[in-house]
């Protein structure tokens, strides 16, 4: 007997596979908040209401089609965050193109990498650094069709101002003469690779409406929120975390810090009443230490969600204290988004966690064998807070499961429907993730296994210590001996200080103990404020 509630699978299928898409979702703010702000740019002094914000947007679109963008091609900006930014990333969706930001960080070489492997049709680069972006794109084989500088009013030999780009371009929406699917690709990341050279990262139209829905629910994000990222929108913690993405999906303001500094970013978060700040540990700690010789009034955050790094427990409370009790901690990768979240409510007990898995998202921790092959996603290590492992990832909703042009990586990262992230882990009882650091940064001396971040953490309680970096170097005897360096926040501090400290630890093995010790002025990090054990690694050894 049929039910009289049946319908056609196939149409609601086609309709909802076609008409879900991220665009919609904007589009959908525009018609209901039209009026209200969308964009707030405090260094031009420039607001846009999402009426405003969608007339800029359909400008840009406009320029590209006429340059022959269609569905498919890459658009990629070296961008600080900015206003274009954000009309580059809502023009690619309206074209039905890839917008596909880089980090303006690397190298020449390495941005010329990135310019071969997408091909894009479009480059655009901020005024800021020009030197860098000409000579990656000398160094490139391939040749955008058109080359675009923003910010900037300066003619350029190579480049078309943008203000000239998009110059009599109408401000209606262009029409959509190519067929959505939520499945089409629509944003294309870069890794910042703290082990090799940057992977592309295909984000999907579906990818990036339920990475918006993550936030939304685990912060929660409303309409009535205002944003601000405090590190670069280049990365998916910036476009996806409380950034562009999920801000203007839900019908909220985002405030743009274009470059950080601490006390022009508590300026803005008290002047133009910010309710979420999002950054990494590193910021945290420049804004902790800004805090407390120059407050500001705080009042209107409802919480600062970090990650890209471990977030240990001094740090956690010191935080909370000085500018917000509501501190968010999550976990995550490029390729599967943020994927395990510790809430305020788990604080203090559990700070130094990086949470447990987020609603729609598995994770576990599983066996690392000798021989470098995967272990079998049910090879789970005890829940012992103490036994290490190989965290892995399964999040159908925000990955794509593959890095683009390169099947050999993909096969290598992702195993019967799982990411494995090479990061190592511990988990307890009830499945809290406390990441320990990389499988590659792992240090073998005498036989035992020892983990950098642990160490680190040990380090950074120091009163005197701003941050440390722990590695391996090589020891005849032991294979490997500890090595840690260390800047400090009080140029008192001294060797001696450090290898007391750590051997009265109680939360150090005497195995553990650092057996060399060396103060530095700086350490090296990703864009993400990630520190990079491998780079410092190599430093070291070109020195020995």
């Amino acid at each position: 007997m049929s039910s009289p509630y049946s319908y056609d699978v196939s149409m609601f299928r086609e309709t909802f596979e076609t008409q879900y898409t991220y665009l919609n979702g904007f589009l959908r703010n525009v018609r209901r908040f039209g009026n209200r702000p969308a964009l707030h740019d405090p260094k031009s002094g420039c607001r846009w209401t999402y009426k405003e914000l969608n007339a800029a947007a359909n400008r840009l679109a406009h320029a590209l089609r006429a340059d022959g963008v269609g569905k498919n091609d890459v658009v990629m900006f070296a961008l600080l965050n900015s206003p274009e930014f954000i009309f580059f990333y809502l023009a690619a969706h309206k074209i039905g193109a890839i917008a596909c930001p880089v980090n303006y960080r690397q190298g020449a070489g390495e941005i010329a990498l990135v310019l071969e492997d997408s091909c894009p049709k479009v480059f655009a680069y901020d005024a800021q650094f020009p030197s860098l972006c000409q000579h990656a794109l000398k160094l490139s084989s391939h040749s955008p069709s058109r080359t675009i500088v923003t910010q900037t009013d300066t003619p350029q030999t190579d480049a078309c101002p943008y203000e000239s780009y998009v110059a009599q371009q109408p401000e209606t929406d262009p029409p959509i003469d190519f067929e959505p699917h939520i499945y089409d690709e629509t944003t294309r990341l870069y890794t910042s690779g703290t082990t090799s050279r940057p992977k592309g990262v295909p984000i999907n139209n579906i990818n990036e409406i339920l990475s918006a829905h993550d936030v939304i629910m685990h912060f929660p994000l409303t309409p009535t929120d205002r944003t601000m990222n405090m590190t670069p929108w280049f990365h998916r913690g910036g476009i996806h975390s409380g950034g562009p993405c999920p801000t203007l999906y839900v019908g909220g303001e985002v405030v743009i810090l274009r470059d950080f500094q601490p006390h022009t970013c508590l300026q803005y978060a008290e002047q133009y009443q910010v309710t979420f700040l999002i950054g990494v540990p590193t910021i945290l700690a420049m804004l902790a230490r800004t805090q407390e010789r120059t407050p500001v009034d705080l009042s209107s955050l409802r919480g600062i969600v970090t990650m890209g790094a471990p977030f240990e427990k001094a740090a956690c409370e010191k935080y909370r204290k000085l500018l917000t009790p509501n501190i968010f901690n999550g976990y995550g990768t490029t390729e599967t988004f943020w994927n395990t979240f510790l809430r305020p409510y788990d604080l203090p007990d559990r700070s130094g966690s990086a949470g447990r898995a987020c609603t729609d998202d598995d994770v576990r921790v599983v066996a690392v064998h000798a021989d470098g092959h995967h272990a079998e996603p049910e090879e789970i290590v005890p829940h012992d807070n103490t036994t290490a492992g190989e965290v892995i990832i399964r999040s159908p909703a925000k990955s794509a499961f593959c890095y683009y042009n390169n099947a050999d990586l993909t096969a290598q990262k992702f195993y019967k429907g799982w990411l494995y992230t090479g990061d190592m882990a511990t988990w307890d009882e009830n499945e809290f993730v406390t990441i320990c650091g990389r499988k590659d940064d792992m240090i073998v001396s005498a036989g035992e296994n020892i983990y950098p971040t642990q160490i680190e953490a040990v380090l950074n309680q120091h009163p005197k210590v701003q941050e440390s970096a722990v590695i391996g170097i090589p020891d005849k005897l032991r294979g490997e001996s500890v090595s840690a360096y260390v800047i400090p926040s009080d140029n008192s501090l001294t060797v001696a200080e450090l290898k007391d400290y750590c051997s009265h630890s109680p939360m150090l093995s005497a195995y553990k103990c650092p057996r060399l010790y060396t103060i530095v002025s700086e350490l090296p990090h990703t864009a993400t404020g990630k520190l990079m054990h491998y780079q410092l690694r190599q430093q070291v050894l070109s020195h020995l």
